[in-house]
C-alpha cells in the first residue's frame, strides 16, 4: 500500500465525528486494503459500523475513532 496511497487522505483527526468517509478513505486511515473492509462487512469479523447508501459504503469518522480505541492494546498478555 505504500506512503503514496496513505498521503492521498488526510488524517482522521481532520474530520468531524459525523463526517462520512469512503471505504478507500477508511481503509487508508486503518492502514488496510479497501477489500479487507469488504471482507469484514461480509463476514462480520469486526464490529465496525458502516452506512450503506445504494451501492456506496461510508464510515463515520467517530466510528473509526471508536474502533481504533477498542482495538488499541498496551500489552499482549501475561502477568507482570
Amino acid at each position: 500500500m505504500g506512503v503514496h496511497f496513505m498521503n492521498k487522505f488526510p488524517a482522521l483527526e481532520n474530520f468531524p465525528d459525523s463526517h462520512l468517509l469512503s471505504d478507500k478513505q477508511a481503509a487508508a486511515v486503518l492502514g488496510l486494503a479497501p477489500n479487507t473492509l469488504a471482507v469484514w462487512r461480509c463476514t462480520g469479523r469486526y464490529n465496525l459500523p458502516y452506512v450503506k447508501a445504494g451501492r456506496l459504503v461510508r464510515y463515520q469518522a467517530a466510528d473509526l475513532r471508536e474502533f481504533i480505541q477498542r482495538r488499541t492494546a498496551s500489552h499482549t498478555g501475561g502477568a507482570a
